[in-house]
């Protein structure tokens, strides 16, 4: 610029610049229209007919890889003038690119040809291939250029023969058409016969950033919203995210940071803040759908995906990217790492798996990190964010449900609803709508495993001595506060495993264990899932750990607790081992221990004969809760309890007579009362004495008893079936 000029003024527009580029192109085409029109003189009518006498010495003399109108010489005083005016057109979009740069223009040409480091050449393919797009006319002048009005789009020849002066830079030129070379190995180019620009390159080149529409369904874009500071993150991983955002690692051009964690513990939150501190928006990549391709499928996509994120400017976020782990995809693996590898941005990937992809990234530099769950403070902070706290109990809730963030936002989600469909109104959450919406996030395969119990029962409906009532208390109180304990008392610390609490309940059929711990679900506002052990365990070897993993990975995810029945199937005294399957029996039981001390809930054993369960075992429970066959006095209680307030009775019930003669435990009790309901149904339709009798001699049948006749002596005996 000479001095005294004025600044050179910025290009209002991206499509402004564009516009000036094709001012070149619109030159180049103008010289060499000129110069066909020139050679078309005569009879070139008539030329396509026949070969003139002239023509094989024209054709011999041309240099090669000149089209034919480039034969016809250019004037001297035109040359200088087009090449004047070329200069000058070029220095003029120089000066006016640099002055839209410096004024925040966002030139999309520029970032295209900057992106996938595009030479001038290439620009000037990718303008010769958008002028149609943009104006008709030019398809009919490159149809004229070619001799042949049916080919109204560019070729490779008509391209070089443009912008390239001699045959070496034609030679050279067409190499960029390669493969290899950017505009076709980033499919910004569709080659062939003739050549066109993709249309996501169309439409990036005209201001248009919606996603390719081959990637709807597999990803979308996500403007990176709030910052690690805003996140609910331990300190150590804030630390070592911050430190990667402040220095990236310089072993590799770039950074490829591998997430892993459980459903909700902030894989995407986190990446999202990631792409804001550095300033990028985020490209989400739906993993599990784009490994279930086929392999062209996948490449395709890949492709896209690498593309599109460039295209944005987007960190690119792989999520579910572990189902890629699986040995029916190795294709899809070495795939994926490859065009990874070679990305100039920073990509974050997010699973649920551990791994390590050893030496597949060498050209990038790789970073795992885990996310773990939420501790008490943390989720309580979450469930503050999620929920107004006013008249809720969000610390026992947090303390109860060891939830994710994104399961507490799915929580209160499904709170909120609930509270609008019970009271449309004027909706406010309750404890019991928190206590529901978080069972709801309970993991429903778990139900594929194990029988769900619906809780129902509380400390007023089970009957049993003071001391297992205390027990049983002591275990609700170690589930209530265990939050407070491990976390903020600092235990949690001091131990790797045993977080959870393994109890056993040992007593005769019908004395309460499964109504013990439907009381303590119900107190606790906890799903039960009751697993019969007998049918876990398999003849099969390693078929019984296979079932046990399975409960206790679904279980995890739920903070239900695990009820195994028929404890003595897999706890039974250890035998001593004659041969493999004795071997693999102790094998199982010692992964059954393994998982117990890993799942942090609450695991529940019942057995109902405590003498068959090896001492070694019992020694490494946390309860053992003997449940007796009730005395007197706690039958007598049992009977009080055990009506419904609507159930029709004689006056005359001799409760108490009953509780001292009939010897059962409170199973049979809750047998007998509800059998005697319907003698009386059918019978009048009112409970007594009798029907009681009757019920009694059919339940002491079924146990294996006999009424001697003395147990209703006192109200008339036995008595003959009741008829309706």
């Amino acid at each position: 610029m000479i001095s005294g000029d004025a600044p050179p003024e910025a290009y209002p527009t991206s499509l402004g610049h564009i516009l000036a580029e094709l001012e070149r192109l619109d030159l180049l085409i103008r010289v060499e229209v000129w110069r066909a029109r020139q050679r078309a003189s005569g009879d070139e009518g008539m030329r396509a007919l026949y070969i003139s006498e002239e023509e094989p010495e024209e054709l011999l003399e041309r240099i090669v890889g000149t089209p034919g109108w480039a034969s016809v010489p250019l004037p001297s005083d035109l040359l200088d003038a087009v090449q004047s005016r070329l200069d000058q057109l070029g220095d003029g979009i120089a000066e006016r690119t640099a002055a839209s740069v410096q004024a925040g223009v966002h030139l999309r040409l520029v970032a295209l040809a900057a992106t996938f480091q595009l030479r001038r050449f290439d620009v000037d393919v990718v303008l010769t291939c958008l002028a149609p797009e943009l104006d008709q006319r030019y398809g009919r002048l490159y149809g004229y250029l070619h001799d042949d009005i049916t080919r109204q789009r560019p070729t490779p020849g008509l391209v070089v023969d443009l912008f390239c002066a001699d045959v070496e830079a034609k030679v050279a030129a067409r190499r960029r058409f390669s493969p290899a070379a950017p505009l076709r190995a980033h499919q910004l180019l569709q080659t062939g016969e003739e050549l066109r620009l993709e249309p996501r390159i169309t439409r990036f080149l005209l201001d248009d950033d919606d996603v390719d529409v081959g990637l709807r369904g597999c990803a979308c874009l996500v403007e990176a919203t709030g910052s690690l500071d805003s996140l609910v993150l331990r300190d150590a991983v804030r630390q070592r995210l911050a430190q990667l955002i402040d220095q990236p690692p310089r072993d590799g051009p770039n950074l490829v940071l591998y997430l892993h964690g459980g459903y909700g513990v902030g894989k995407q939150s986190v990446a999202a803040a990631c792409a804001g501190a550095i300033g990028l928006s985020m490209l989400v990549v739906d993993g599990l759908w784009l490994a279930a391709r086929g392999e062209e499928e996948f490449l395709a996509h890949l492709r896209l995906l690498d593309r599109e994120a460039r295209l944005q400017g987007a960190l690119l976020y792989w999520e579910g990217f572990d189902a890629l782990l699986a040995d029916n995809r190795r294709f899809h693996l070495a795939a994926a790492l490859r065009v990874l590898a070679a990305r100039p941005a920073p990509t974050v990937l997010g699973g649920g798996l551990v791994w390590e992809p050893a030496d597949a990234l060498h050209d990038a530099a790789f970073v795992r990190l885990e996310l773990p769950p939420p501790d008490f403070d943390e989720r309580l902070q979450l469930w503050r964010r999620s929920v107004d706290a006013d008249g809720v109990d969000l610390e026992t809730v947090a303390s109860l449900f060891r939830l994710t963030g994104g399961q507490i936002q799915d929580a209160a989600a499904t709170a909120r609803s609930l509270a609008r469909a019970r009271q449309p109104a004027g909706p406010r959450i309750t404890d019991d709508d928190l206590l529901s919406a978080c069972r709801l996030q309970a993991n429903p395969k778990l139900a594929q495993l194990a029988q769900k119990l619906s809780p129902h029962f509380t400390w007023d409906d089970i009957v049993l001595p003071a001391d297992r009532i205390a027990q049983l208390e002591e275990i609700a109180n170690q589930v209530r506060y265990r939050a407070l304990v491990y976390d903020a008392w600092g235990f949690g610390a001091k131990l790797a495993l045993g977080k959870g609490i393994n109890v056993l309940f040992a007593g005769p059929p019908g004395t309460g264990k499964t109504m013990a711990a439907d009381v303590l679900a119900c107190t606790l506002g906890l799903d039960l899932y009751k697993i019969d052990l007998s049918t876990v365990v398999s003849k099969y070897i390693g078929e019984t750990e296979k079932n046990l993993s399975r409960i206790f990975a679904e279980a995890t995810t739920s903070d239900s607790i695990l009820f195994f029945d028929e404890a003595d199937a897999l706890f039974g005294k250890r035998t001593q081992v004659h041969d493999a399957h004795d071997r693999y029996a102790n094998v199982e039981t010692s992964y059954l221990l393994q998982k117990m001390e890993e799942y942090e809930g609450v695991v529940i054993l019942a057995t109902n004969l405590r003498q068959n369960i090896d001492h070694a075992f019992v020694r490494r429970l946390d309860f053992v809760v003997e449940l007796p066959i009730p005395n007197a006095a706690d039958r007598h209680r049992i009977w009080t309890r055990i009506w419904p307030a609507e159930t029709p009775r004689d006056p005359d019930l001799d409760l108490a007579y009953l509780a001292e003669r009939i010897d059962v435990a409170g199973g049979n009790i809750r047998n007998i009362a509800l059998a005697s309901a319907f003698l009386a149904a059918a019978d009048g339709g009112t409970i007594t004495m009798r029907h009681l009798a009757r019920a009694t001699e059919r339940e002491y049948q079924k146990i294996g008893k006999v009424l001697t006749g003395r147990e209703f002596e006192a109200h008339g005996g036995r008595s003959k079936t009741p008829r309706g």
